[in-house]
């Protein structure tokens, strides 16, 4: 009897041994799985991604404003006076052509071309004449400075001096009842101006909205200074168009 609970308890003991080896044989095995499994998760997240964003910025070319050369095209509006006594100011629209070249990152000489057209009142008269079309073409020189500038923004000063040629006869050809009935006589006769050619100047700056490293869009006022009479009168310009930045100043 003494001998069968021995052999029992020796044959339980036995099994319980050999259940414990192999269940730790599995667990070494399974162990160095778990462990690779759960350090990939733990390895991204010790790796913050950057936002999308943020990384298309970084690859954006800073604006560095080392150009040589800018070019500027743009809608612009005028207002002037077509005549010497006329007592109303008319409305002109058209565009405008700007080129710099930039000697340093502040200065440099700039050349200028506009071309304004619109329609004038003029003296009450017997020939038909009523808000004849007149047009102004003007060609100017002179300095631009940039100012205060960051990689958004960037403020520019000129000055500029030229000549305007002035066409004031296109709305009074025909038949008319003016003694020598030519367009340049019917134009004086309902108080414009005759066809000249005359100084005209341009005081202002311009804002540029940097877009990139080469493009901008700019707004540009100007006080406009011209001698189309007998003194210096003073009008208001502004335009708007976009900016193209090339060349790579040493």
């Amino acid at each position: 009897m003494r001998h069968e609970v021995t052999r029992r308890v020796l044959a339980g003991m036995t099994a319980l041994i050999a259940t414990t080896l192999l269940s730790t044989t599995l667990h070494a095995q399974s162990a160095p799985e778990q462990t690779s499994g759960s350090a990939e998760p733990a390895t991204q997240s010790q790796q913050p991604v950057a936002p999308k964003r943020t990384v298309q910025f970084a690859r954006r070319i800073p604006v560095s404003y080392d150009n040589k050369w800018e070019a500027y095209g743009g809608m612009s509006f005028m207002n002037g006076q077509a005549g010497q006594n006329l007592p109303k100011r008319f409305n002109m629209g058209g565009l405008e052509g700007q080129a710099t070249y930039w000697l340093t990152d502040r200065i440099g000489p700039v050349v200028d071309f506009r071309v304004e057209y619109g329609t004038t009142p003029v003296f009450p008269n017997p020939y038909q004449i009523n808000r004849p079309v007149v047009r102004q073409m003007i060609g100017m020189g002179g300095v631009q400075y940039r100012g205060w500038k960051n990689q958004r923004f960037a403020i520019q000063y000129h000055g500029l001096v030229g000549v305007s040629a002035g066409k004031y006869d296109g709305g009074t050809r025909g038949g008319l009842n003016t003694p020598t009935n030519t367009p340049s006589a019917n134009a004086v006769a309902v108080g414009l101006y005759s066809n000249r050619v005359k100084p005209i100047g341009a005081f202002g700056g311009s804002l540029d909205i940097n877009g990139s490293y080469r493009w901008a869009i700019r707004l540009q006022p100007d006080l406009i200074v011209e001698h189309y009479g007998t003194e210096y009168r003073q009008f208001f310009s502004i335009s708007t168009g976009l900016v193209w930045r090339f060349g790579h100043r040493q």
